[in-house]
């Protein structure tokens, strides 16, 4: 049996919704998210989920995405809530910096990037319950004698004062560890042959995607959201022919905005890539009978692979829930390589590579812009490095 108790407050909850916005109240606000006349039998936590409720509207309203930027911020607020035992209206600087601190110390400290990402979306959070134009102030000092103050202020919060605030132990890998990467997703196809097991194809088209990767500086999305489409010819590098040049479309978006594209050029220096992308292209793939679909990196399902889920450029397809996770990250744990390797270096290594193997051109503008970064500072650890210490 379900509870249907509820119904009646949740239809006089939408029919209230829907008149306020027709009489142009804002995305978030208390009116809203609370039914006047009803009283709950938990006002405080009643309360607070119509906070967070309109909070996540107000985000949404932005067009940010739900899962990357709304849920954990909405997460964070409620590990703050756990962590004090106390609602919105009731915290106080010194709760915010006690929570702060208590996820510095432990076993695995957060860094200080972190730390300032969550004092961000923390003070926006107390910035949007604090604000009149929601209604919050006036609902909390009416139901609890209280309302939201800032905890976050100029000397409680971390400073941005360097460029890069990354692990200082983490560096661009080798050259020789880059062949060594490249050797263990080679030597993965021979070991599916060996032992006469299915699988080779999928393997070579990781071993493909890794070096795709590493090439032309490619995040996870960029790279599964690359069609056929985008192979282009570049007329200044008429002998990479189709693989002159390859166009993003699913760029990191920033803001809630859309998908960032750019241009990426097939330089002398990557040109190895070039019969790497045509084996593929004309032997491989055709083997996995993609049929018309026009994804340049396919699973045996003749699905787009997916960035951790199915791609947005998939939704076209007839059955883009078979996906399968990016590759390039499966060869992590050889010997050879650095324990915190990821797949953000590739995009680092792309960046010193190009910066290095580009003389006259400007060493910031030049890699920054063929990465998709749009400040100086996104490439901060990305500087010019001598060829003799790679």
């Amino acid at each position: 049996m379900h509870d249907t108790s509820s119904i009646p407050t949740m239809l006089l909850l939408m029919q209230r919704r829907w008149e306020l916005a027709v009489a142009g109240e804002m995305a978030g606000s208390a009116r809203l998210e609370l039914v006047e006349g009803v009283v709950p039998l938990d006002p405080q936590r009643a309360v607070v989920e119509a906070m967070l409720s309109g909070w996540a509207r107000q985000q949404a309203a932005r067009f940010l995405d739900q899962e990357a930027t709304i849920g954990p911020r909405l997460a964070l607020v409620r590990r703050l809530m756990s962590f004090s035992g106390l609602y919105p209206w009731q915290w106080t600087a010194a709760e915010a910096e006690a929570f702060i601190a208590d996820l510095r110390s432990g076993a695995k400290p957060i860094r200080v990037s972190t730390a300032r990402g969550y004092e961000i979306a923390l003070r926006m959070f107390c910035e949007y319950a604090a604000d009149p134009r929601y209604g919050w102030p006036e609902q909390c000092q009416q139901r609890f004698g209280a309302s939201v103050t800032q905890v976050f202020h100029e000397h409680n919060s971390v400073v941005h004062v360097s460029d890069y605030e990354g692990d200082p132990g983490r560096r661009p890998l080798t050259y020789d560890e880059v062949q060594a990467l490249f050797d263990a997703a080679d030597g993965r196809v021979e070991e599916i042959r060996s032992r006469r097991r299915k699988g080779s194809l999928t393997a070579m088209r990781d071993a493909a995607m890794l070096k795709t990767v590493y090439a032309y500086g490619l995040r996870r999305q960029e790279c599964c959201g690359l069609d056929l489409a985008d192979l282009r010819h570049n007329p200044k590098a008429a002998r990479y022919g189709r693989f002159g040049a390859l166009f993003v479309r699913f760029g990191k978006a920033s803001r809630g905005g859309a998908p960032k594209r750019r241009t990426v050029l097939t330089v002398p220096e990557m040109d190895w890539v070039v019969p790497v992308l045509e084996q593929w292209v004309d032997e491989v793939r055709p083997l996995l009978s993609p049929g018309q679909h026009p994804a340049l990196w396919v699973t045996e399902r003749r699905s787009r692979v997916g960035a951790g889920g199915s791609h947005p450029a998939d939704h076209h397809t007839s059955d883009p829930t078979h996906s399968e996770n990016p590759p390039p990250c499966r060869w992590r744990t050889l010997p050879s390589l650095p324990k915190d390797e990821s797949h953000e270096q590739h995009s680092h290594r792309f960046c010193r590579r190009r910066t290095n193997a580009s003389p006259g051109v400007d060493r910031r503008a030049h890699p920054r812009a063929r990465s998709g970064h749009r400040h100086h500072h996104c490439g901060a650890n990305l500087r010019p490095v001598p060829r003799r210490g790679l």
